[in-house]
Parts: C-alpha cells; structure tokens; sequence
C-alpha cells in the first residue's frame, strides 16, 4: 500500500510547474555540446570559427576584405572585421538590434536572403551560442563613424545597455571574449596551429580576403590571402608529392549557387577528397562529394572507352580515387546540414546537380587537354590493374589464414567476451612486449596481437604490396572489419583498437606506421573513436614500501621534489622491461591507465602531416620537423 501511495504522490507532485522554461540563452548552458558539439578542444575552438563565419558572411556578401584575430594573454580571443558592423539601431522587441542578435537564439541576419544570399552561419545562432559559453563578451559595432558596445558577463547577461563609446572611421565588428572555464572544464587556451589550418582554408576559399592571426602569448602572426584560390589550394595541398599534372578546375553556377572543382593527380596513393559548402568543412562528406565521385568515375570510363585506352577492364572508384587530391566548393543558399557543427550535406538535390555539371565540364576538359586526360586514364588503369593483383594478394592470404582457428592471425591471443562494447585489441611490437601483454591482460575482454618488427610505410607502398604484408593483413583480419569500399563497421571484432609500443624513438616510429595504416586504409575506424594510443610510463619512482609511476620527465622532476630524499628510480626503455603486474597496473587496467583517443580533427591537416612525415618528399618534411622541434617530448 505505501508503494501505491509513493506513486499516487509522484503523480500529484509532477504538475504543470515541473514544465521549465529555459529562458534566453540558459539552454545553450544547459546543453552545450547539442551547439558547439563538445565542451572540449573542437568546441572551443568552434566557438572562434562561429565568430569569423560571420566575418566570412560579411565578405561573401562583398563587404569585407580584412579580418584580424588575435589571441591574448589573458586567454580571451579577438575577432575584428572590416564589415558593416552590427545593426544597433532599435528593435521590434524594444532593445537594440545587437543585443537582440548577441542574446537571442535564432536571431539574425540570416533568414530572409535580403542581407545575405550565402551564409556558412545559417542557424543565426552562432554569436549568441559564444556569448552563452563565455564568462565575458564585449561586443563593439562600428557604423556611421561611431563605435557602439555593450558588455555581456556570465552567460550572455548585459551589463547595461548599448553604449556609443568613441569615434571613428570605417565600419566593422569586434567581438572578444573568454570562454568560461565552468563550461569548458578540460582546457580554455586555444590552439595557434588549429585556428591556423582552418583560416588557411578559409582564405583558399575566399580569394581576395586577407586573414591575420596574432599570438600575443609567443609573439607570433601569420598573414592568410590567396589570389587564386582553388588552385593554389590544391598546389598547397599536393606539396608533398609529386603531382601528374596541373591542375584541372572549373567554376560553374546553378540555380542561384556556384559549384568550383579542382581536381589534381599525384604519384601517390592516397586519396583525399574535401568538400566544403559555404566555407563550411563538410568533414562527413555529403550529397555533393557523392555527386563529384559518380561523375569523376563515368568521365574517366567514357573518355577510355571513346579513345580505346583500357583493354579489358573498367575502373571503378576506388581506381579513380587513388593519388587523386580533389576540393569541391558549393555555396547554396539553403544547405541543409546534419546538426550546429555542419559536418555533413543532407541536400539530396544536389548530387545530381554536382554530378551533371562536373560531368560536363570534366568532359569538356579531357577533350580540350587531351595529354592531361591521358596521364589521368593512365594512372587510373594502372590501378585497376594493382586493384586485381592486390585482391589475388587478399586471396591468397586469406587461404593461408583460414589454416587457422575461426580464419584470425595465428599469433592472436584472443579473448573470450564478444560483447562488442567491452572488448579490446592490443597492437604490441616484439615476443617480449607481446609476451608481457598476454601475461598482463584480462583473458575475458582483452586480446593481444603481437607485430614482427616495424610495418610496411603504406604512405610509399602499392595496395598490391599492402595486402602482400603478412603483419598488415592479419592486423585487417583480426580488426575484422574489412577496408576501401569493402569497410563495414558492423563486422567489427573489438570495441577499441589500442596502439601499445614502447616509449622510445623506435615505438614512436611504429606508433606512426600504425597511424598512418588506419588513416589511408580504415579512416572509418577513426572516425568512429575506435582508436586509442595507450600512455605507458616513462619512469617508476620507488621510496620505502610505496611506487609511483611517472610518465614525463617534468612530472619525474615534480614528483622527486615531493616525495624529497633519494628515492630509487627506474627508466623503463620499453614495455618488455615491466613485469605483466606492473604493465597492468599502469597501462592496460581499465580503471587506472591513461588512453589517447584519435582523432580527425582537420582532414586537410591530417592528409598534409601525414604525407609530408612518411612521403617522398624531404624538404617539407625537414621544414616540418625544424618548426615544431621545441614542442616535441625528447627522449633522453
């Protein structure tokens, strides 16, 4: 009876007053992640890229040619544009239009087309959602030679009304803020490299649009403006290889939108295709990358056909995609994006608009450059044929494989568990590490698969030689889950697939190897956040009966100076130096060890890193190391 009762209460309690109005910007606090995506480094620096989105608006409309960010020390940032500036004349609602477009969700400029055709900020959320996640906001408007400003603290709350401050020349915005550490609780302190790889794009993209960053923390600026945009992209881009050719490009419009391809083969191969829809980094892809890839496919084939290049064979889109570097640049004026973060083009329409028009131009192309075409035709041949010799490769390792239990590596020590969510694969290098690991391990939900030393460079090799690596194809196999086209995420054998190599040069190199294998041939299971680095120690201090375990040499240097005295300590030089309860307590125990997620942050970034470390190329490689030499961890 007293249950009853205790839900008849529970009935009479939930009342209309238990309905909450989240007013103003109170909901974005809420809910953080549901506009900015995560309340950790890409949410924080999304909150920047909102700001200079609607800078960039600005500049699409024609009305701004300069935009300057500038990175305090005190944490907070500054985006001034050249623009018309905010309107801060009155409201509808009674207040100025600025503090309506700077306090309100879905309030601003940005609906009607009259102020602007193109936006990369459609939802009008963009400033209010900053303004909601900082501590402190000034916003300051220049229009008609005045400077107008309203200060906002602590979520978005004005601290009085909108204020004409001084004069001026010009027109423009300024919007500084610092992003409130309550939110963002991992780190408040943005990134010069990543700020720098998304305003390179973005001055790609707007050719004509000159974009400073300035770091006041190091002393450092760097100067984005492109002339030729696309095309000096795409040579950006293709730096680190060895391109075929010159680059293909065209510029079409449609239906009140524009389509720009550029389109550039290289020695390599690796494909890297980006799509961009109002300046907008469509990392997830879309309708207009499918349409750029059907089109390029059907173009290839036909021009081969028509001009009797290919005996025997058709390329298929795998073959067209191998050393091909490819953007493709739409601006629409109603692009219909999977969520705040814009990750992904939903438009259906627009494959077929893409696909039409870069078939028509494309074919154009090849007839009006007949030595380009061929060189294309020639290189996709070549891998349609690698194609076929690479999956005879397969088949043959497969028949070797299937010698084994259940098909997977003979060298896998597997777990029992085959609970998708629970289960994981330790990569390890060497019997000595491998057999630490499998001593070390939980036999019911971890597995180890060790490596004979370190694995083919995939960046310089064939697909033919790829999957004639013995290491790499039971790497594949015992993942499970297939690669290229063939990639299917429902065969996944385990829940996390961890990188496990010593601290040394050599396990940082093998690190890399392995890294760069997921990233050209199982993105997909990056993307997914299915791949981990484990984080073994560096040092194990021992004073009395107590160890600590350490695993830089600053946090070794800490630590002795708290413990005091001499204590006793121990350079582990690689993981077959623990013993399997040391490697559990530090480095494979779910409860206290340490894991990397990785992550593709910045796909342009992440193609370019990877083909300047492992490609031919030296030069950019040396200028590479020699830049970021002061950030890496010596070991010593």
């Amino acid at each position: 009876m007293a249950e009853q009762k205790t839900k008849e209460q529970a009935i009479k309690d939930y009342g209309a007053e238990s309905i909450r109005v989240l007013e103003g910007l109170e909901a974005v606090r809420k809910r953080p992640a549901m506009y900015i995506g995560s309340t950790g480094k890409d949410g924080l620096h999304h909150l920047v890229y909102e700001v200079v989105d609607n800078a960039i608006d600005e500049a699409q409309a024609g009305y701004c040619n300069l935009i300057n960010i500038t990175i305090n020390k005190d944490d907070s940032i500054v985006i001034e544009d050249n623009g018309r500036g905010i309107p801060v004349e009155k409201h509808a609602t009674g207040k100025s239009a600025m503090e309506v477009a700077l306090t309100k969700l879905h309030a601003g400029g940005k609906f009607d087309k009259k102020s602007y055709q193109i936006s990369g900020g459609l939802h009008g959320v963009g400033v209010s959602v900053v303004n909601a996640l900082s501590k402190k906001m000034i916003a300051q408007s220049k229009r008609n030679n005045k400077i107008f400003e309203q200060v906002y603290k602590n979520g978005g709350k004005p601290e009085g009304n909108v204020k004409e401050v001084r004069k001026t020349e010009g027109t423009g915005t300024i919007i500084q803020f610092w992003p409130d550490p309550e939110i963002f609780t991992i780190t408040t302190k943005f990134d010069y490299d990543v700020l720098t790889a998304r305003f390179r794009e973005l001055a790609f993209l707007n050719p004509g649009v000159k974009i400073t960053l300035k770091d006041e923390r190091d002393d450092k600026k760097t100067d984005f403006f492109s002339t030729e945009g696309l095309m000096e992209f795409i040579k950006w881009l293709n730096r680190s290889k060895n391109a075929l050719h010159k680059p293909v490009y065209f510029k079409k419009d449609f239906d009140h939108s524009t389509v720009e391809v550029a389109i550039q083969y290289n020695e390599g191969y690796n494909e890297g295709i980006f799509g961009f829809v109002n300046t907008i980094n469509t990392v997830e892809g879309g309708t207009h990358i499918s349409g750029l890839k059907t089109a390029l496919t059907r173009v290839i084939n036909d021009y081969a056909k028509k001009n009797k290049m290919m005996k025997n064979i058709s390329v298929q889109g795998d073959d067209v995609r191998e050393g091909l570097i490819a953007i493709i640049s739409l601006k629409i004026p109603n692009p219909q994006f999977e969520g705040q973060t814009k990750t992904k083009l939903g438009n259906s329409e627009i494959k077929g608009f893409v696909d039409s028009i870069v078939t028509t131009a494309l074919s154009e192309f090849f007839e009006q450059n007949p030595a380009i075409a061929k060189k294309i035709v020639q290189k996709c041949s070549s891998a349609a044929e690698a194609r076929e010799a690479a999956r005879k490769a397969r088949e043959l390792v497969r028949r070797k494989t299937a010698m084994s239990i259940g098909g997977l590596p003979g060298k896998l020590a597997d777990c029992s568990s085959n609970k998708l969510d629970e289960t994981e694969l330790f990569i390890v290098e060497g019997e000595s590490a491998a057999g630490s690991g499998k001593q070390a391990r939980d036999k019911e939900f971890q597995a180890v698969l060790p490596l004979k030393g370190k694995i083919l460079n995939v960046e310089k090799a064939s697909p033919t030689k790829v999957f004639s690596s013995d290491e790499i194809v039971n790497l594949i196999t015992a993942i499970g889950t297939g690669t290229g086209e063939t990639f299917n995420i429902e065969k996944l054998r385990y829940g996390k697939t961890i990188i496990m190599t010593d601290a040394d040069v050599d396990g940082q190199h093998i690190k890399t190897l392995l890294l760069t294998l997921f990233f050209r041939y199982v993105p997909q299971l990056i993307e997914a956040g299915r791949v981990f680095v484990a984080v073994a120690p560096l040092y194990r201090i021992k004073k009395g009966n107590e160890s600590h375990y350490v695993y830089s040499d600053e946090e070794l240097k800490k630590k002795i100076e708290k413990l005091g005295g001499k204590p006793d300590v121990q350079r582990f030089k690689g993981l077959g130096e623990m013993n399997p309860q040391q490697l559990w307590e530090t480095t494979m125990n779910p409860k206290e060890r340490s894991l990397k997620k990785i992550k593709i942050e910045d796909a342009v970034e992440a193609d370019n890193i990877f083909s300047m470390l492992m490609g031919d190329e030296v030069g950019p490689r040396r200028e590479f190391i020699e830049s970021h030499a002061k950030m890496a961890e010596l070991d010593i």
